[in-house]
């Protein structure tokens, strides 16, 4: 098992109402902001809340939410470009991940005096970032506990990973109120995806007893949020649930690693423009039907955990009742079970499988692999 170190970054506020309080949370630290929005927040109506708990205490800021299908250099480039020209104090990142990514991006590269493809290429920061404070809106947020921020290379639509300063984000704020705008499709593969990072690191080789803990515990969060407390003085409200379990699983991640599933899920993201949640939707069955062959003791306490496995099964039986669980739960929510489904060709996934191979991340999965094994999962689920 690895070494367990722990270090309290950044503060995390996981509450009700709490996107009203962002301008209370971010006034000490100056009085002009960049306010990088999901632009889909203007659609569902959230985005006058963020700007009113700005406006309300008499917090400078403009809004940047030019934001493509993707957080790409390009986009990062044009973004640092407007925020230095403004002199801003802070940063403030509010909805999904390409919002949030973007946020971090600027945060960490905003006071560096090298290109942003340097950085791309692999160069790390190093100068003081800027204060920042991050609001996500959907349940999940692979990377934003770490110090690496995928962006897509537009010279290439390759993935890579930014190295940033410990410390990046002084601030992480969870409103579980800005979840029920998700359409139920929406909430569906999230919550499968939650499943697939908790899972992740859970049987990864940088797994340690701390993010193990947290893994279970997002794994039980999951489970109530999904079917229901086991007793009823459990009667905390779904979208909470959901919050708590994307927050947890995205600590234990971070903690110990992301998988092969999730890198995979990154690189199809940043090549075509395809949805995260329901790239890792399919391969979850996949990626617990491989892990199975090494991990098989593991997964079976997560079945058990997540209380879809009768009490008295065994390992392999605890197992198989994790996969099919999976599997009803995509046939239920009427989501797509093959990545054929998703308009991409077994060429394009190969691609994509070569560009997980070059990636660090390839050291740490739930076994040892090669683009080659990535390419055979790949086909699998094709």
């Amino acid at each position: 098992m690895s070494d367990f170190i722990f270090k309290i970054q950044p503060n995390i506020v996981l509450g009700s109402y709490t996107t009203g309080r962002l301008g209370q949370y971010v006034k000490n630290w100056g009085s002009k902001f960049m306010l990088v929005m999901d632009p889909v927040l203007k659609q569902v109506g959230l985005a006058e809340k963020v700007s009113r708990s700005l406006s309300d205490r008499n917090i400078d800021f403009f809004v940047y939410d030019n934001i493509p299908a993707v957080t790409d250099s390009q986009t990062i480039m044009n973004a640092l470009t407007l925020a230095k020209e403004a002199h801003i104090h802070g940063v403030i990142g509010a909805g999904g991940a390409k919002a949030i990514n973007l946020a971090r991006a600027i945060s960490s590269l905003y006071n560096e005096k090298n290109d942003v493809y340097s950085f791309v290429d692999g160069e790390e920061a190093k100068t003081t970032p800027l204060p920042l404070l991050v609001a996500p809106t959907t349940v999940r947020d692979t990377f934003v506990f770490t110090q690496r921020i995928p962006v897509t290379d537009a010279r290439s639509s390759k993935l890579r990973l930014l190295k940033t300063q410990e410390g990046l984000t002084r601030m992480i704020v969870f409103d579980p109120n800005t979840t029920t705008s998700l359409t139920e499709n929406q909430t569906a593969s999230m919550s499968i995806e939650v499943l697939l990072i908790a899972i992740e690191s859970y049987i990864s080789q940088k797994a340690t007893f701390f993010s193990d803990m947290i893994a279970e515990k997002a794994v039980e969060l999951l489970g109530y949020a999904q079917e229901g407390a086991p007793t009823l003085t459990i009667t905390t409200p779904q979208e909470v649930l959901f919050s708590q379990a994307g927050c947890m699983a995205s600590l234990a991640s971070a903690s110990s690693s992301i998988g092969a599933g999730t890198l995979l899920a990154q690189c199809i993201n940043a090549r075509f423009k395809i949805s995260r949640s329901l790239v890792s939707v399919i391969l979850l069955p996949y990626i617990i039907e491989d892990a199975a062959k090494f991990r098989q003791d593991r997964l079976a306490r997560l079945s058990h955990i997540l209380n879809v496995a009768p009490v008295d099964s065994d390992e392999a039986g605890a197992v198989q009742a994790l996969v099919e669980y999976t599997r009803q739960r995509i046939a239920h929510s009427n989501l797509p079970a093959r990545l054929k489904d998703l308009n991409v060709t077994i060429e394009q996934l190969a691609l994509c499988a070569e560009d997980a191979g070059d990636l660090e991340f390839m050291q740490s999965l739930q076994r040892s692999m090669t683009s080659d094994d990535l390419f055979d999962l790949l086909k699998l689920a094709f």
